[in-house]
């Protein structure tokens, strides 16, 4: 039985960690989602599983994404008496916004103004007392897919009647305030095995879409943004690993904003996918994906006593 096996569906981002793989002479398994299928009855394909399944998977294709295949498939593996690497349960998380913000807020952390509904003529008046402009977020979404930007409420009824607001896999939408980012820069702080790995700032002028790896950099007509390294205060990094580990991350981004209104920091998305940023050792020094090889080799080690 092989050490590892790894699920994805990306063509692209996991070449560093394939790459690292190999340098260090780790026996590993590459399972790609597309044809993939598993037999209830049967064994886990290798003593580690790490799921490398990213929410943004319904926008490639044919639509025929693996996230509630792959949350069914993490679970079975598991049962199997895999050490499943970003599980079923961590999955379970990273495909919904919703529950990422219940779990920040039950944190005492600060998150964005948001409602929460399930039907898309629910949307304008759920947006009653939230401050404009708002944006409506899928609750499964990823690379900025699914959101939208309404200035005020005509604009949102509008948009509404004509049934022209973001869908979501799972027909849950985020009725959310539109929060002015203090200069312009989110936060995301990078965890693994629950602790700081390192953050940084991404500016992308005011879009969505803030990818900061190596293929979501190359994609076509893609906005610039720009990245750098930072240092969050300890508590914004001590609030990120609280919330990695309530949330039972094993590889994770953590993304903050601060309130420009308020100067109060707020939580907004929880990422499972770490494919980590681009250049590492320009904007880090160092490549962090050893530093993931390193991990998974002590996993696989304590697999094996």
């Amino acid at each position: 039985m092989p050490d590892l096996a790894i699920l994805f569906e990306h063509p692209h981002w996991f070449k560093p960690l394939f790459a690292a793989l190999d340098r260090r002479g780790i026996d590993h398994l590459a399972l790609h989602a597309d044809g993939h299928r598993f037999d209830p009855t049967e064994p886990p394909p290798a003593r580690v599983v790490f799921n490398r399944i990213a929410m943004s998977s319904f926008l490639r294709g044919d639509g025929g994404h693996p996230i509630f295949y792959a949350q069914a498939l993490m679970a079975h593996w598991a049962a199997g008496g895999a050490r499943v690497v970003n599980g079923a349960d961590v999955l379970a998380v990273d495909a919904s916004k919703a529950r990422q913000l219940s779990l920040i807020a039950g944190l005492g952390l600060a998150v964005p103004a948001t409602r929460v509904v399930h039907r898309a003529e629910d949307v304008a008046a759920a947006a009653e007392g939230l401050r404009f402009p708002i944006v409506v977020k899928a609750n499964i979404g990823g690379s900025g897919a699914g959101i939208t930007r309404y200035d005020d409420a005509d604009a949102l009824a509008a948009y509404a009647a004509d049934r022209m607001l973001p869908d979501s896999v799972d027909k849950v939408l985020l009725v959310q305030e539109y929060v002015p980012i203090r200069d312009g820069r989110v936060t995301r702080i990078e965890t693994l095995a629950g602790r700081f790995l390192y953050a940084i700032d991404i500016d992308g002028g005011g879009g969505f879409d803030l990818c900061p790896a190596d293929a979501c950099l190359a994609e076509p007509n893609k906005p610039p943004i720009t990245i750098t390294e930072t240092r969050p205060a300890p508590e914004l990094i001590e609030a990120a690993e609280r919330i990695a580990r309530a949330a039972g991350l094993d590889v994770g981004g953590i993304e903050v904003m601060v309130d420009d209104r308020d100067g109060v920091p707020r939580f907004y998305d929880i990422n499972a996918l770490s494919n980590f940023v681009a250049n590492p050792l320009d904007v880090l020094g160092y490549d962090p994906h050893e530093r993931l090889v390193d991990w998974l080799s002590q996993v696989i080690r304590e697999t094996r006593a």
